[in-house]
């Protein structure tokens, strides 16, 4: 099943606002319904693809015909960006400038490095497509001749060894696809992002993913043994033994590559027993500050339960920390933060962990508000992106954008960023509501994942950019990462670049000008493309 080509995932799914939810917007945020009406996929004009026959013929031959090459209306349309909100807002209005010339669907390694051979002789950019879910602009190339090289066919659990605990992937799986294998031979890889439904195994690597439950499984990157990449020159195969002293770990350098380097066509993973129990439960504290102190002492001390997040004021008023209960709290006045902390393991391991980090909660202030909250969470954790849908169906303009730092620049960082959102979008008379939590931990530091609501503006997408540019500078200034788990892409990449420094990026150049010595991987994605 294909997402929904101008919105998020299942349109059977879709849920309209709660009521206190378009009062609030109505009321609060001035937020009209738009006057204009959403195009429709009939209605659209695509350009004729430009590609040439012989172009064609050779990318058919390389992935075993011409049924795996698709230059249809609806193939090229869902291929189109990915989801942020401006992503949305541009194909709604049938802004179309980004529209691959054609879709490729490879079932191979050896069919990617054809495909690749292909374009290279043709002079044809490449995206790798997985899921689609990019927020950063990471599948909107600076070259228009491009095509999108869906890898949806590369499907397979390619082998499970028990004993060591691994598993070798191949990048299309989706995340339930890839969960349902392992859990056939009872295993789980327990990686759930909020994209889980939908995102691909290649697309987490590409991007460092991060899932919900990464306070006790870890980081995506952090469950990579090995990568098989596919570049125009070749291939590369890494990851011999766990960990090794045989220099630089050249899986660090495929991981967040985002495609500008080669595509990934398999993936080597560790795995964990499928648990015994799973527990949530919900907290409350009186700040985020309060509540914060009380993660930072779990993450560095223990015990570290499986997920650990925190919402702050606003966003436990709204209700977004349960996004199948937004809403709720508006009616019941609910204040302070909500904790969701969930156990997952042995039953004998999650009851001693939830003991003792009851223990530690409580020390910092928190109250236990019991299974309910954390129970709501889990089961609508997936549906926020639905709701952005429901948002901007209504008029209102509602985007995402994370950031991470070291504990001690936490404070400084949160402020900065709800202030320079808060000032730039007030400026533009459109005042907003900023919201926060906190959702991956470390020893040594934490992520911070904003959500923004506000009217739409005249131009929504022109007048979101001051917003997101002052956000980024902000990030920077206050000692932030411009990006903890949604990537680079075309978004960020003028930050990164900053953030990385002009040596690093020159020897990132280096290793893509000897990898795709032609520049067709992702152009201007990651890097730039000058």
């Amino acid at each position: 099943m294909d997402m929904l080509w101008n919105g998020w995932g299942d349109p059977a799914k879709a849920a309209p606002l709660p009521e206190a939810v378009a009062g609030l917007l109505h009321d609060l945020l001035g937020v009209r319904p738009s006057p204009s009406t959403p195009v429709a996929l009939n209605g659209l004009e695509l350009p004729e693809p430009t590609l040439t026959p012989a172009a064609l013929k050779d990318l058919a031959d390389a992935v075993g015909g011409a049924d795996h090459v698709r230059t249809d209306t609806g193939s090229r349309v869902r291929h189109t960006r990915g989801k942020s909100t401006p992503d949305l807002l541009r194909i709604r209005a049938g802004d179309l400038t980004d529209v691959p010339q054609a879709v490729v669907l490879p079932a191979s390694h050896e069919e990617v490095l054809a495909v690749l051979r292909a374009c290279a002789a043709h002079r044809v950019a490449v995206v790798p497509f997985g899921g689609g879910t990019s927020v950063v602009g990471g599948l909107a190339p600076e070259r228009r001749e491009f095509i999108a090289l869906d890898l949806r066919r590369m499907d397979a659990l390619l082998d499970l060894d028990p004993v060591s605990r691994t598993a070798v992937l191949q990048p299309g799986l989706r995340g339930p696809q890839a969960e349902a294998l392992l859990a056939a031979r009872g295993f789980t890889l327990g990686h759930f992002p909020q994209s889980f439904e939908w995102a691909t195994v290649g697309g987490f690597a590409a991007a460092r993913s991060s899932g919900q439950a990464s306070a006790g499984y870890g980081r995506f990157d952090e469950m990579v043994l090995g990568l098989t990449l596919a570049t125009p020159e070749g291939t590369i195969e890494t990851g011999r033994a766990p960990r090794s002293a045989a220099g630089p770990d050249l899986r660090q350098l495929i991981l967040g590559s985002e495609g500008a380097f080669g595509v990934i066509t398999s993936v080597t993973v560790r795995v964990r027993p499928q648990p015994e129990q799973r527990l949530y439960e919900g907290w409350r504290f009186a700040s985020f500050a309060e509540g914060a102190t009380a993660l930072r002492r779990l993450a560095q001390d223990g015990p570290r339960p499986t997920v650990l997040r925190l919402s702050d004021e606003t966003e436990t008023l709204v209700g977004l920390a349960q996004p199948d209960a937004i809403g709720a709290a508006l009616a019941d006045g609910g204040t302070g933060c909500l904790a969701v902390t969930g156990y997952e393991g042995t039953v004998a391991d999650t009851a001693r962990r939830r003991e003792e980090a009851a223990a530690v909660l409580r020390e910092c202030g928190g109250t236990l508000v019991g299974a309910e909250p954390g129970e709501r969470w889990a089961e609508g954790r997936y549906a926020a992106p639905y709701l952005r849908d429901a948002l901007l169906d209504a008029g209102a303009f509602a985007e995402t954008l994370e950031t991470a730092a070291f504990w001690s620049r936490i404070p400084e960082l949160y402020t900065a960023v709800r202030t320079a959102l808060t000032d730039t979008l007030t400026g533009a008379g459109t005042p907003p509501l900023v919201m926060c939590h906190i959702s991956h931990v470390y020893e040594n530091g934490a992520s911070l994942y904003f959500t923004v609501v506000s009217a739409q503006g005249a131009d929504p997408v022109a007048h979101w950019t001051p917003a997101k540019h002052a956000a980024n500078e902000a990030v920077l200034a206050a000692g932030g990462t411009i990006s903890h788990h949604h990537g680079v892409g075309t978004d960020h990449r003028d930050w990164y670049v900053r953030e990385a420094g002009p040596l690093a990026v020159g020897a990132l150049r280096a290793v893509k000008d000897r990898l795709d010595p032609a520049g067709l991987l992702s152009p201007g994605v990651l890097l730039p493309t000058d």
